[in-house]
């Protein structure tokens, strides 16, 4: 790489964002703000909590159906996305599965962008959300030791719009 080259790569490192192992998010589009997630690079495809999940048709155009539920007395949040795939995914415990890819917006410190994530019971985990390095690619940088970089975790109260 030249000295050039090498110069406006460090540049462009520089203006990215740092964020936290833990962030608190927002799926705009979903109209759920305050979701609090796990920064993973060691995940490939992002991950959200989801049951209830169907598929439907709408003008041609295949969809997703599915419940975001955040437990104790927040309510449900009963969405729709455009279904991007089936893929198979291997999960923290090398358990394979075939799990639904849906996109959407994700917004996460100031920065909003289109991502795609594997709807799945994520229930037994502490984070409902966990945001892979697909998405965190050319769009952030990540300090794995600290927390809430971008965000307060006293946002962290999954408001549904």
């Amino acid at each position: 790489m030249s000295e050039l080259a090498e110069t406006d790569r460090r540049k462009d490192m520089r203006r990215r964002p740092i964020v936290g192992w833990r962030e608190v998010v927002a799926l705009p589009e979903l109209g759920v703000l305050g979701i609090p997630a796990k920064i993973d690079t060691g995940a490939r495809t992002s991950s959200l909590h989801a049951v209830n999940i169907d598929l439907f048709d709408r003008d041609g155009l295949e969809f997703a159906r599915f419940d975001l539920d955040f437990g104790g007395e927040k309510p449900t949040r009963h969405c729709e996305a455009t279904r991007v795939a089936h893929r198979f995914i291997t999960s923290s415990n090398g358990v394979a599965e075939e799990r639904l890819i849906v996109k959407t917006t994700l917004s996460m410190g100031g920065i909003e962008f289109r991502a795609e994530f594997s709807l799945a019971d994520r229930s037994d985990m502490v984070f409902p959300m966990l945001v892979g390095r697909t998405a965190l690619r050319k769009r952030f940088l990540v300090n794995p030791g600290r927390s809430y970089l971008v965000s307060q975790s006293s946002d962290a109260r999954e408001i549904i719009l």
